[in-house]
């Protein structure tokens, strides 16, 4: 009786963490069909990075997929959703409809120009350079009315895509010179935990954070061209502010 207890017990607890970590589980799956995926580009013009943590001045990104190439560099995002997927460029969040449940989530691709721009903080070189911005979405979710520039696609469309890019605009040895630069960069996660732990506990200041149409905090938000002030009431007010 007390064995058949514990094993009730353990399979309770199992249940409660699978639920509790079950976004997390399925992003990772998601990653691993990319990479694997990725795995069959050529290793002589593609070398690619999955799963990688970067940490330059205080600063940290974790990307799911980065490719430098010959082509310019490819930087992807990676979603494993069920459901209706709806979502627009410049919207903060999307919008996941599973019959009659809406749920939201943080706009993939502001999230993939935050992982940009961060890379041209590392260098001229990497600021100058030619980049490919792509979400791929791995489950069996299905993209709805998404307004985008940037490729929003399923996973079976991800090589394609990639190799759709013909123009070379790196030699090898320019290659090479950022594979080796990226790599200073890299760190475990441990650091990275470490890292936002004290970004999180420094506040910033707060001069000139207030919204001069409706007097909400101004946010720190990233987009396209780098960052921005963005007023925390969006989108009930859009005003926007340039970072000096």
């Amino acid at each position: 009786m007390e064995f058949i207890f514990i094993i009730f017990s353990l399979l309770i607890l199992l249940k409660v963490l699978f639920t509790l970590y079950k976004p997390r589980i399925k992003g990772k799956i998601g990653e691993s069909i990319v990479a694997v995926k990725l795995s069959k580009l050529e290793k002589k013009d593609y070398k690619v990075y999955n799963d990688l943590n970067l940490s330059y001045n205080g600063y940290t990104t974790q990307i799911d997929h980065l490719i430098l190439s010959t082509y310019g560099i490819f930087v992807i995002e990676t979603k494993n959703y069920k459901g209706w997927i709806f979502g627009n460029e410049k919207s903060t969040y999307w919008t996941q409809v599973i019959y009659e449940t809406k749920n939201k989530f943080y706009n993939p691709i502001l999230q993939n120009w935050k992982h940009i721009n961060f890379l041209k903080r590392l260098s001229p070189a990497l600021k100058s350079a030619k980049y490919f911005p792509i979400i791929v979405f791995t489950g069996s979710g299905e993209l709805r009315n998404i307004e985008s520039t940037v490729p929003v696609i399923y996973l079976q469309s991800l090589k394609a895509l990639i190799k759709s890019k013909k123009e070379e605009v790196l030699t090898q040895k320019e290659l090479r010179s950022l594979e080796i630069f990226i790599n200073k960069f890299l760190s475990s996660k441990k650091e990275i935990k470490k890292q936002h732990k004290k970004s999180f506990n420094s506040p910033k200041s707060s001069k000139n954070r207030t919204c001069p149409y409706c007097g909400s905090y101004l946010k720190i938000k990233e987009g396209k061209y780098g960052e921005f002030y963005g007023c925390s009431s969006y989108p009930r007010c859009n005003y926007t502010k340039k970072i000096n």
